[in-house]
């Protein structure tokens, strides 16, 4: 499941946070400089899929390019 599929919102608070839910849970709430620069960086993103990864990176929760895939075990000879 990714992005597309599971998508990030935010919603800046009027008390200065910034709330970053995700499958209607909030993962993570950020505030002072740390929320004034993601929700400038998000308000100059040139799309939506920009704004995605802005979040993603943010709570930490993207992927890093090095996951790799299970593969089966060979079954073992007698």
């Amino acid at each position: 499941m990714g992005l597309a599929d599971d998508p990030f919102n935010y919603q800046p608070t009027r008390d200065g946070l910034l709330r970053i839910s995700r499958g209607a849970k909030v993962v993570m709430t950020l505030g002072g400089q740390r929320a004034g620069k993601l929700l400038g960086a998000l308000q100059a993103a040139a799309n939506e899929d920009a704004r995605q990864h802005l979040l993603a990176r943010a709570t930490g929760n993207y992927r890093r390019g090095n996951e790799r895939t299970a593969k089966p075990k060979a079954t073992q000879r007698r």
